[in-house]
């Protein structure tokens, strides 16, 4: 790393080893394994949530499995109606609150968010790793309750049948879902104060690179809309605890308040699990096509636009459920409204690309897939803010097919497009390009062969969440479950390849993609307080080429640079 002066930085006096061209810097820290449980470097804190997520995802991904396996034929003749409903139970909670809504903040957003703004740290870092024992815990108590016979309400818990009439492990599940929520706030409030106040020199709030505004956004959203979730996990265990009338129409009480509480969380949770990725597609595509973000300040509009409208939404869920004619002539507008942001981003992201020098690396791959799969299930969420046509739709596959291209497809190429991007500087280790291209369009392709038949069936009228169906489904469930297993391999390939780099993979450079961001501008990987000299930011985000003013020069250069 070099100073203004251009001198290079030696520090064996500060703990920190003497850094000659090509090796790697730390600071002096433990290896054990209680060094890293009681860790509140942030980085560390990112590695231990990878580590938890991976294996919430696989048990997610198993439920999943056998559900496909299930609905391979007609006849409910593997499970029994009752299992099947407990395993896509165990699927939804665990892939939703255990891995899609602290994916890419907690890991990536963790690792890299002090960096990108030239901070040691983030504002607090013990609160930061207590988050991370809130979230093991409550994956302990979910677990539990799946484990000693499982929930079978369905992962939105709807009442009456979660308060009266389930005889599973509710409490334990809502309990678990209760704690997770104070991790997720406890990782909001430190990323806000963390933005706030731990700028570098000369990072002002319009030179923040995208990520960290997704960031941010999506911190807004942890913080003031989880705690609604939370009140209502703790009203269905009064409910079924104290006999507390609050959801027995029985008894007073009105079973669509849960409805109501539960989705005003819940569709703003959709964007804690999809700003995040915007914000690391639009760190891969502004480096993998040397050019400026089309549009900066209009994407930085947009990421608190949705944040915003986010909240006002949620009623286009209950189009079915009994509200009144006008809320839902209200919901389905403003429905129609947030797709307006997120289609100015589809539009700068292209904007982007234009005229671009684009090179097709793994990353860029996954990025562009989730562009295509983004756009499709925001296209076809249009049809479900129509309300005729939801009224038709709800309760189909057609839903579960909508919103698998947005949380699935979405977020997770943008989670394996970011975890390949930031890999050198995370692992300080480079992975085989050509398998890493192989595994990304592996995955588009069976993502697609999975979930599209599902628009077919949802249109056909065949409903979600039965373990039997008639037969004139069978062809398009047969080529679902087919699909799945092409996508699991797309999810387990990174796994081994990936793997095989931290041991044998070549020694990475400080910036192998000759990327704008401060985190590239130290050591892979970065030393415990991140930066030898705390930068000082004096260009604009993304200062690539101008290909605009002068595109020949910019030719050469670019040229220069790639060789």
């Amino acid at each position: 790393m070099k100073r203004d002066d251009g001198a290079t930085m030696r520090s064996d006096d500060t703990g920190l080893l003497a850094r000659e061209p090509g090796e790697r810097t730390y600071l002096t820290e433990g290896t054990t394994l209680r060094s890293w449980l009681l860790s509140t470097d942030h980085k560390r804190i990112a590695i231990l949530y990878a580590v938890s997520i991976t294996m919430f995802f696989f048990i997610g991904g198993a439920a999943a499995t056998v559900i496909r396996l299930e609905l391979f034929t007609p006849k409910g003749d593997l499970v029994t109606a009752d299992t099947y409903n407990r395993l896509f139970t165990l699927h939804g909670v665990i892939m939703v609150w255990f891995f899609l809504v602290p994916s890419i903040p907690a890991t990536l957003g963790n690792f890299l968010l002090p960096l990108m703004i030239g901070a040691k740290d983030v504002a607090f870092p013990r609160l930061n790793l207590m988050s991370w024992y809130l979230y093991v815990i409550a994956g302990c108590f979910t677990l539990a309750a799946l484990l000693l016979g499982g929930v079978d309400t369905g992962w939105t818990f709807y009442t009456p049948f979660s308060t009266l009439y389930s005889n599973s492990y509710v409490l334990l599940a809502a309990f678990g879902i209760f704690v997770v929520g104070f991790s997720s706030i406890a990782t909001g409030i430190n990323f806000i104060a963390t933005v706030h106040l731990l700028r570098t020199k000369g990072m002002t709030w319009m030179r923040l690179p995208l990520f960290c505004w997704s960031m941010y956004a999506t911190s807004l959203v942890m913080v003031l809309a989880t705690p609604v979730l939370a009140m209502a996990m703790v009203l269905i265990c009064a409910e079924r605890l104290l006999g507390l009338p609050i959801f027995d129409p029985r008894a007073g009480g009105d079973p669509l308040l849960f409805q109501h509480l539960f989705w005003f969380y819940s569709h703003p949770a959709v964007y804690i699990m999809i700003l995040p990725a915007m914000g690391v597609v639009s760190e891969i595509i502004a480096c993998e096509a040397r050019r400026r973000v089309f549009g900066y300040q209009f994407m930085v509009y947009a990421m608190l636009v949705i944040a915003v409208i986010g909240f006002l939404v949620w009623g286009h869920h209950m189009f079915v459920s009994g509200q009144s004619p006008f809320a839902s002539m209200i919901f389905s507008f403003l429905s129609f409204v947030i797709a307006v942001p997120s289609a100015i981003k589809v539009f700068n992201w292209t904007g982007t690309l234009y005229r671009g020098t684009i090179r097709f690396s793994a990353p860029m791959l996954y990025a562009l897939g989730f562009v295509g799969l983004f756009t499709l299930g925001g296209l076809t969420g249009l049809f479900l803010a129509s309300i005729p046509v939801d009224v038709h739709l709800s309760d189909t596959y057609f839903v579960v097919a909508h919103f698998h291209y947005i949380m699935v497809g979405g977020s997770v190429s943008a989670f394996f497009g970011g975890l390949h991007f930031w890999w050198p500087k995370i692992t300080g280790r480079l992975y085989s390009e050509t398998f890493a291209r192989s595994a990304a369009l592996w995955l588009f392709f069976g993502f697609n062969f999975t979930f599209f038949p599902q628009f077919i069936l949802g249109y056909l009228g065949m409903p979600r969440r039965y373990h039997e169906y008639p037969p004139e489904f069978q062809v398009w469930n047969v080529m679902s479950s087919t699909g799945a297993v092409v996508l699991a391999v797309g999810y387990l390939m990174p796994l081994f390849y990936l793997g095989y780099s931290l041991f044998y993979g070549e020694r990475a450079p400080d910036n192998p993609h000759q990327a704008t961001g401060l985190e590239w501008t130290t050591t892979s990987p970065p030393p415990k307080h991140n930066f030898l000299v705390f930068p000082v930011v004096r260009t604009e985000a993304y200062a690539y080429h101008d290909w605009d003013e002068a595109p020949g020069k910019a030719d050469e250069t670019m040229q220069d640079e790639r060789a």
